[in-house]
């Protein structure tokens, strides 16, 4: 075979419509729009569970959350599951990692005592870290130092907005750090020197950048780059009391989110943020995305003196996205479409028939890993749940493609909440998942009330269907399709092996049987 490369990039917090294909045609991003012209945009892909673990988990393992199981942050992932990069070195790749994973390891395979078991993630088995960040970022810290950065005692101050002592909410003053020091020029900075230091032998680089990540603050020019006026309003109730009364979870959230996790020493819940502020701080992201676009360009800038896209599958896309504002909320939580919804754009070589095209067919971060593999050349593990996305990119959709969008969200006191005590239930009741086609929305909970939105008369999903008496056959069908879903998609590690008297043989997804150890088998 050929040479393969593999660039995956992989942005934090980033919603799907904060692309200028996607909804956003003020938002100047050109070394995306390179990759949107040059490849497939995929414009309804969603993160198939929140927050950043537990996304980034399916994502390299390619199944969803009910079968990964790593369902908060702070939760080991099983070592029974292949992920993408112990699957790419099955291949003979070497996965190289920049950025961070959020992934604690099975501690059955370690000490209790094992340091990385004490903050809420790590690398990934299979990644060889090449320029990692970290729980503590360490390494961004070492760098800035070693750069003559003099950091605060308080490391993390580094991301309080130059001149001020405290961040009363959303600003427009840039960060202390200027953009040549900044997290993004340190990821891209390791990133050039991987990729210079491979000498023209096959890469496969995870290129990780922190933004549009809290605290909300952009180094200089880019916090000044768009204006608060210019942004769009949020899409919200009236008010937070309207809001609240759609749903008890909606209600937890908005009673307990804090600014100070979006912004550094901020004070106050994020649904108290005025108007201003919100304009404001969706100026601010626009900036971040953009000072992330500058900095791809230095990568893209290497790729063409390398001649590297003729053998290149480049994958542009976010863990999960942000709420910024929308139904009052700030961050990834909850059941609404801005937690979910994430840019995908894939450029592959050889790959001429849709070039420049958009895809509407529904598609979930789970089918990142096996377009990956396929690509490679390989086989993706029978357990996955992802499909791989390579007909797509030569203008091909699959007769059985799936029809719907599918995502889950486990909210359960691991450390940092307290939902079970506030809404009255159990660990293990408190979950949610959610079944979303072009008409409509089912979220479907374990013991709390389920919601329905007519997607055609309230695509801002302000009113819940599920009580309305003209909507109870509709409510019935979604909660059957919720249920077939699971049922389709329960662990099937080994359910194509069977033993048999010439030996164990194997079933693949086409109905064809070998004996393991055979050809093919």
């Amino acid at each position: 075979m050929a040479k393969r490369n593999v660039l995956l990039i992989v942005v934090d917090q980033w919603r799907a419509d904060c692309l200028p294909a996607l909804g956003t045609p003020h938002l100047r991003t050109p070394n995306i729009d390179r990759l949107c012209s040059a490849g497939v945009t995929f414009s309804n892909n969603v993160a198939v569970c929140v927050p950043c673990g537990p996304a980034r988990a399916s994502m390299y393992t390619g199944q969803y959350l009910m079968n990964h199981r790593q369902v908060q942050n702070w939760v080991p992932l099983d070592r029974r599951h292949v992920t993408l990069p112990q699957a790419a070195r099955a291949l003979g790749h070497d996965p190289a990692l920049i950025g961070y994973t959020t992934t604690p390891p099975d501690p059955r395979t370690t000490s209790a005592d094992d340091p990385r078991l004490t903050s809420m993630g790590d690398v990934m088995e299979g990644w060889r870290p090449v320029g990692e960040f970290g729980p503590d970022h360490d390494h961004y810290f070492g760098w800035l130092a070693q750069q003559g950065y003099k950091l605060p005692e308080i490391r993390q101050d580094i991301w309080l907005p130059d001149g001020l002592d405290v961040l009363p909410g959303a600003t427009d003053l840039p960060s202390r750090v200027p953009s040549d020091l900044s997290d993004s020029a340190y990821f891209t900075t390791r990133a050039l020197e991987y990729l210079m230091g491979r000498g023209g032998k096959p890469f496969f680089l995870h290129l990780g950048y922190y933004r549009p990540h809290p605290p909300f603050v952009a180094s200089a020019p880019f916090h000044a780059m768009y204006r608060p006026q210019d942004m769009p309003p949020p899409v919200r109730a009236a008010s937070t009391e309207a809001e609240a009364a759609q749903h008890p979870l909606l209600a937890y959230h908005l009673g307990r989110s804090r600014q100070a996790n979006y912004f550094q020493r901020g004070e106050g819940l994020s649904a108290e943020l005025t108007d201003a502020q919100i304009a404001q701080m969706r100026a601010t992201y626009y900036g971040m995305i953009s000072e992330v676009d500058a900095q791809l360009g230095r990568v893209f800038a290497w790729m063409d003196d390398a001649q590297a896209w003729d053998d290149t599958l480049v994958i542009f896309t976010s863990d999960h996205g942000e709420q910024l504002g929308d139904h009052h909320l700030l961050g990834k939580l909850g059941y609404f479409d801005e937690s979910y919804r994430v840019p995908l754009v894939i450029v592959a070589p050889q790959a001429e028939a849709a070039r420049g095209g958009v895809v509407a067919a529904p598609v979930e971060n789970i089918d990142l890993m096996p377009t990956i593999i396929d690509w490679l050349g390989g086989t993706p593990p029978d357990a996955i749940d992802g499909r791989s996305l390579l007909p797509f990119l030569h203008g091909q959709t699959p007769a059985d493609w799936r029809d719907a969008l599918h995502y889950e969200y486990d909210f359960r006191n691991v450390h940092a909440t307290n939902a079970e005590d506030v809404l009255g239930i159990a660990m293990d009741d408190a979950s949610l998942m959610v079944v979303q086609d072009a008409a409509f929305k089912y979220v479907h909970f374990t013991t709390l009330p389920p919601l329905l939105f007519d997607l055609l008369a309230d695509p801002a999903q302000l009113t819940n269907r599920a009580d309305d008496p003209a909507y109870a056959d509709i409510v019935r069908r979604y909660a059957q399709k919720a249920l077939s879903w699971r049922m389709r998609h329960t662990d099937r590690g080994l359910t194509r092996y069977r033993a048999t008297p010439r030996g164990l043989e194997h079933r693949s997804a086409d109905g064809t049987a070998c004996r393991v150890g055979e050809r093919g088998g």
